[in-house]
């Protein structure tokens, strides 16, 4: 199975599919190039609706890591390399910004951990 899914879980169904895939993608397992499953297949074989794969898709998609060429399908990206780089730009300017306001590492890292569990819920 391209992408870990259980139908039990609170985790809403695309947004399983969609952090799946892009770890998939981040951690390299899928290689830049690689050629996704449609959405009715990959549908058909989570036993989710297509809409919420395309939903996941076009989430992807938006955020660089895939890309969709017509008939042909959707790929992981080139640009989805560029996605732990970005990551890190945005931890620079935040580490930055905290500095400026005189909040100590662990109160900073405490309010990355809040927003990354808001993030989750």
């Amino acid at each position: 199975m391209i992408v870990p899914f259980d139908s039990g879980s609170p985790v809403p169904p695309y947004e399983q599919v969609r952090s799946g895939l892009a770890t998939r993608i981040n951690d390299r397992t899928l290689a830049v190039g690689t050629k996704l499953p449609t959405v009715r297949r990959l549908a058909a074989d989570l036993g989710i609706a297509p809409n919420t794969v395309a939903r996941a898709y076009r989430e992807l998609e938006e955020a660089g890591l895939i890309e969709t060429r017509g008939r042909a399908g959707s790929f992981v990206a080139a640009a989805g390399d560029q996605t732990r780089h970005q990551a890190q730009q945005a931890a620079a300017e935040y580490a930055k910004k905290t500095r400026r306001l005189g909040l100590d590492d662990a109160e900073a890292l405490s309010i990355v951990r809040a927003a990354l569990d808001e993030g989750n819920g």
